[in-house]
């Protein structure tokens, strides 16, 4: 114990130190973060604070491995996989500082969590099995190394998310770390409980710098080597103990950010964004939207983690069915809030799978007819074999109306028209656009007008359009016999008049 309380102490002192020297190296190299429409400061304020963090928990989690004491043996008796998780862990904290100074794209950083999540499946550091009640232990088998990548993966950026509000990230870090070091020590897992304390000790130093009004940021270092720490730290308890409450504990301490990383993307994947694309939803946002000032809204996230973690202890006291049923009731709640606040309409969500799904389906029916009209377009040998197949594009993509305008160098004007029957019978809403293209060579023009029906959806007439484009584009009717005489407009009098109406002025 005394191990352990000099090594919070430790940390915390060496963090207090550090975090002024890292501002001071910060606004020297300029890695300092500009306000944007997304933040909520209002100045430059250096975002590598990371590195303090970093430092700080390194320094005292390596200098243990050299006690001679029971502490130390634990250490030394994991060596490989300790190795194996500091080198790892220093490779994902590289790619943030990476990305605080130089920018890197979000694919990259996804990527560099997952290789090294899957790494460190490979030495062994992985969830083998649960035990869901007492006496019913749950053997995953080959599931192990893809739920411990998901399970890495998501808290590091749901970590790393969370880092949008002055001391918020490293306050909720700092209360997943005292749970995790709690279990650690009751399962007697001396390793883990060092590794937590250490952590917890840089961000108590660091916090007397970050909070509001925040002097220094953590930045992507700091939040992904948070987020990879915590979550390896939770997944190698579990190797001392199967029980369920290894994974709750850090689920139930980083509630809000789990919640807000999965509402956040199931949001971007309904509007159809990039899932890394940047807004200014968060639940914390929306606290700030709601009126709270920013140190309320933090207070009140550390407020409810607190309580979140609280009963999460009381699942490790009991170890039996109840504890489902607590585990069960603290996410409904945490779903609760965040329906309060307003980061999630449950209806509005479900039309926007419904009409999602509805989209999709409509576009790829669209794709099967672009690609079956295509084929018209390959075997058209003849100017009247094209027109032919324009009009089967018109009808098989649900146009109004399709006219093609033919203006001569002379002045006179020919028009072709294709009209969908029944038209008058159907109460229609059309979107029409030109299409110009033709011979430069000799100055006729040709120009198609086409008018879409909009079946409650202006995407899908505007996709149609596209395709319709595309397939001119590709096949203008260039080199075929009887469309382009020597002045290079189309002989529309050799046209058929089958499901076309003609217009001639000239």
């Amino acid at each position: 114990m005394k191990t352990c309380v000099c090594v919070y102490l430790g940390s915390a002192f060496l963090s207090v130190v550090l975090t002024p020297l890292v501002i001071l190296l910060a606004r020297r190299v300029k890695a300092v973060g500009p306000p944007g429409i997304r933040d909520v400061h209002t100045s430059p304020v250096p975002r590598i604070g990371g590195l303090a963090i970093f430092l700080s928990a390194m320094c005292l989690i390596l200098s243990v491995l050299f006690l001679d004491n029971r502490v130390g043996e634990a250490f030394r008796a994991v060596r490989l996989q300790l190795g194996s998780l500091l080198c790892l862990v220093t490779g994902v904290f590289l790619i943030g500082l990476l990305d605080d100074l130089r920018g890197l794209p979000a694919r990259v950083k996804f990527v560099a969590e997952i290789v090294a999540a899957a790494a460190l499946c490979h030495v062994g550091v992985r969830i083998t099995s649960l035990e869901v009640l007492d006496g019913f232990v749950l053997n995953l088998g080959w599931l192990s190394v893809p739920l411990t990548v998901l399970w890495i993966v998501g808290i590091t950026n749901a970590v790393n998310l969370s880092d949008g509000l002055d001391g918020l990230a490293a306050g909720v870090s700092a209360v997943a770390c005292t749970t995790i070091a709690v279990f650690a020590i009751r399962c007697q897992d001396p390793v883990m409980a060092v590794f937590m304390l250490a952590l917890l000790g840089g961000l108590s130093g660091f916090l007397v710098y970050n909070f509001n009004p925040a002097r220094i940021f953590m930045g992507d270092c700091g939040s992904l080597f948070l987020g990879f720490m915590i979550a390896s730290s939770s997944v190698m308890c579990l190797t001392k103990s199967a029980a369920l409450v290894g994974l709750a504990l850090p689920m139930l301490a980083l509630g809000i950010p789990i919640f807000d990383t999965l509402f956040v993307m199931l949001r971007r994947f309904l509007e159809r964004r990039s899932l890394f694309a940047a807004d200014r939803s968060h639940f914390h946002h929306r606290l700030i939207d709601l009126g709270l000032k920013q140190r309320h809204a933090v207070i009140a996230i550390y407020a409810v983690t607190c309580i979140a973690a609280g009963f999460g202890l009381f699942m490790m006291v009991r170890n039996d069915g109840g504890s489902l049923i607590i585990f069960g009731c603290i996410l409904f709640l945490l779903v609760l809030l965040f329906r309060v606040v307003g980061s999630v309409h449950f209806r509005e969500t479900i039309r926007q799978l419904q009409r999602k799904h509805s989209l999709t389906q409509q576009l790829r029916e669209e794709k099967v007819a672009f690609e079956h009209v295509q084929l018209h377009f390959r075997e058209a040998r003849s100017f009247e074999q094209w027109w032919r197949a324009v009009c089967t594009a018109a009808q098989r993509l649900d146009f109004a109306w399709v006219s093609l305008t033919s203006a001569k160098p002379d002045g006179d004007m020919d028009t072709c028209v294709w009209r969908a029957p029944g038209l008058k019978e159907r109460p229609l809403h059309i979107v029409t656009i030109t299409i110009p293209f033709g011979n430069g060579d000799s100055g006729g023009v040709w120009e198609f007008e086409i008018a879409a029906v909009v079946d409650g959806s202006l995407e899908s007439a505007g996709h149609r359009m596209s395709l319709f484009a595309r397939l001119i584009d590709e096949y203008d009717g260039t080199g075929l016999p009887g469309g382009r005489e020597t002045t290079g407009t189309p002989r529309m009098q050799q046209m058929p008049a089958i499901e076309t109406g003609w217009i001639s002025a000239g």
